[in-house]
């Protein structure tokens, strides 16, 4: 096994996502999830706050002077006591297999302690000192309510800069074809894993210790912008995804990717396993800033097999300022050779 300054934090990170993601997946066998709408109308399950609750706790068991940053509070479950209660049996009920491993995590002993443990992510944020573990515990929840591609993440960021990401996909096949149908109904998904310096690892999930892994290629550097492939999400309500079309034909590459993802953080792992090299975002509007655990983790992993990522004034992404990117209006990430065309192509769309 190679040793790096993360190794602990790598194992504990690759053992909560992997116990988090069979809470996931447990709850997908279920006919009625639990399910209710947040203020900003995402659905959401008792799989995001069992599953935040039981990431939590084994990150602040471990860790207990990190900063963690977490998209759930407990305010709908401390005044729904159906929806506390499942939560509950969910969140203490699913537990790794291999002694060993589960040894190394924690489970909340009492209701209020899993309140507790999710509120600290709810209360937490990145700063450009200190450490930050940040937290998605389903992204993509409205694919996961269909049994599609969702993601479970979680990444520590070390004085404002990504140092470890770790992203389970309890729906993506081993043999790594990506899109919202093409499920993997016999297995446990597969988690991408990256510590900074040292590459990506794609591993099974399975149900007790890790299992082994093999480390993913780069994406190659290509030049000619008709190789970039976009991956978008035509549903998208906050992207200007006509501005994105006039971008790709600027390149003169093909648009839409029949390659569509609603999960931001999946479209990154879309890139790690070759589905696709690039995607841009640029927001409808002006004031709309990224949540940071919709990106952080995923953009190490990219960044690790040699894509760059930048806001729309190619300026680098900052992951110091509190819970979104807050000095980052929109995106453009692909291969480190192709970007600066790709980032003209945006500009020149965005003004045509």
């Amino acid at each position: 096994m190679t040793t790096h300054a993360y190794t602990k934090e790598l194992q504990l990170a690759r053992l909560a996502v992997q116990r988090a993601a069979l809470l996931t997946k447990r709850l997908l066998s279920e006919v009625d999830k639990g399910s209710f709408d947040k203020v900003d109308a995402t659905p959401v399950t008792i799989a995001d706050f069992a599953a935040q609750a039981s990431i939590i706790a084994a990150i602040h068991h471990t860790f207990p002077t990190d900063q963690i940053v977490g998209e759930e509070d407990s305010t709908a479950l401390r005044q729904d006591s159906v929806l506390l209660e499942r939560t509950w049996d969910l969140a203490r009920s699913v537990h790794l297999d291999d002694e060993a491993s589960e040894a190394m995590l924690y489970t909340p002993s009492t209701k209020d302690e899993m309140l507790t443990l999710i509120d600290l992510g709810a209360q937490g944020n990145a700063g450009r000192s200190g450490r930050t573990w940040t937290l998605d515990p389903v992204d993509g929840t409205a694919t996961f309510m269909r049994g599609q591609q969702y993601a479970v993440c979680l990444s520590l960021i070390v004085d404002g800069e990504q140092v470890v990401g770790v992203l389970g996909c309890p729906n993506l096949l081993s043999d790594r074809r990506v899109a919202e149908e093409l499920v993997d109904k016999d297995g446990y998904g597969q988690m991408l894993s990256a510590v900074v310096g040292h590459g990506v690892t794609i591993q099974p999930l399975g149900t007790g210790k890790l299992l082994d892994g093999t480390m993913l290629p780069g994406v190659s550097q290509v030049e000619d912008p008709k190789e970039v492939r976009f991956i978008d999400t035509q549903a998208s309500e906050t992207a200007n995804l006509e501005v994105h079309g006039k971008a790709a034909a600027l390149l003169g590459c093909a648009w839409p990717n029949p390659v569509d993802l609603w999960s931001a953080q999946m479209r990154y792992v879309a890139i790690a396993v070759g589905a696709c090299n690039a995607f841009v975002k640029v927001p409808l509007k002006d004031s709309y800033r990224s949540k940071i655990w919709d990106h952080s983790g995923g953009m190490l992993l990219a960044a690790e097999l040699g894509v760059k990522i930048t806001d729309l004034a190619g300026n680098d992404v900052d992951c110091g300022l509190g819970r979104t990117l807050a000095g980052c209006h929109g995106m453009v990430v692909a291969p480190a050779s192709i970007h600066g065309q790709v980032l003209e192509a945006v500009r020149v769309a965005r003004q045509s």
